[in-house]
């Protein structure tokens, strides 16, 4: 059996508040290439991870989550997409391209193996299974489609419009015919979005001091789908300029991933009011329509429909700068680690 390096991203301890790299630690240690016999597991080697919000509250010793914690001293979890060196499993063989539930290290033994799904490497670039096709873009898809309940000449407002999620959102509602407004923490962002996304208009949120001033610059008719990524201030602004019957999805609330104690809500008595609806989601809540979703985009994209922005940062020692770069806005687009090529 083949022993080599393994290089690996550990959880020194539980996180309160806002998550550093001080929280993670970089080690080196070792990996068989051979998958033990009888496990039904796989040894793959990883080529591209994820760095997605919903891990800062795996970090947390909370156990009442839809997802348990990570544990300190062990390696980090998250989506990536690998390559399979060795297989116990009639299902995968080695020399498949695969992506799911991996650790952030060179090398990882699999043996939940339930939600593995092979890929193909073709015109799609193998980083988009962990964004525009992985869990991000199906998050976009249903939750637009199926939380949202979009309707042609909809006006659409979509927070962190730039990242994973929003930045397909946006464009998911252009080709539905909806008018679409989006935020975002920059100015390259915010002309990103208009210029290359196609959205009808776009607008810095830290150059805002009133947001609910902002919004009715942008919706001076109120908004009736308002796509939420973000929580915190931006939502209770929102709540004020919905429509009668607005429609709100919850997909995030990366405002708040750095506070222990969640902010509160202010404007909730706007739901009675203007009878809004309100509701949170996960994209495991929809996988039945994962395969429509995967049809659907990818012919968007390979037909110049859709764009999709990743921002990647090269080596797997970058994943926690690149991972902490998330709760201050620091990547464009979706945030990516590349451990290896191939």
């Amino acid at each position: 059996m083949e022993v080599v390096k393994n290089k690996q991203v550990v959880l020194k301890w539980f996180v309160v508040g806002a998550p550093t790299e001080k929280d993670m630690e970089v080690r080196e240690g070792t990996a068989t290439l051979k998958a033990p016999t009888g496990s039904g597991g796989l040894v793959v080697k990883n080529l591209y991870l994820s760095c997605d919000p919903y891990m800062r509250g795996r970090m947390r010793e909370s156990y009442s989550s839809y997802i348990p914690p990570f544990q300190p001293g062990n390696v980090i979890e998250g989506f990536g997409v690998a390559k399979v060196v060795d297989s116990d499993n009639p299902n995968f063989s080695a020399g498949d391209y695969v992506t799911g539930h991996t650790g952030w290290e060179e090398y990882s033994l699999i043996t939940r193996t339930e939600s593995l799904r092979k890929v193909e490497k073709n015109d799609i670039p193998l980083s988009f299974h962990v964004g525009l096709l992985g869990m991000p873009g199906f998050t976009a898809y249903a939750g637009f489609y199926e939380v949202c309940a979009p309707k042609k000449g909809d006006y659409v407002f979509v927070s962190a419009a730039s990242g994973a999620v929003g930045q397909l959102v946006g464009q998911l509602a252009k080709l539905h015919g909806c008018y679409v407004v989006g935020s975002a923490g920059s100015k390259q962002k915010v002309q990103l979005l208009k210029d290359k996304l196609g959205f009808d208009e776009a607008f810095n949120y830290k150059e805002e001091s009133d947001l609910n001033a902002a919004l009715e610059r942008y919706f001076p008719e109120g908004i009736d789908i308002y796509f939420d990524n973000v929580g915190g201030a931006m939502l209770d602004a929102a709540l004020l300029n919905m429509k009668v019957h607005g429609r709100v999805a919850v997909c995030g609330m990366v405002s708040q991933h750095s506070y222990t104690d969640s902010e509160g809500i202010h404007n909730m008595y706007a739901l009675v009011r203007k009878r809004i609806r309100v509701e949170g989601f996960l994209q495991s809540d929809y996988l039945h329509l994962y395969p429509k979703f995967l049809d659907c985009v990818s012919n968007y994209y390979r037909e110049g429909k859709i764009i999709y922005l990743e921002d990647i940062a090269e080596g797997l020692e970058n994943g926690p700068s690149a991972f902490v770069g998330l709760f201050s806005g620091k990547n464009v687009g979706k945030q990516v680690v590349c451990v290896a090529r191939e």
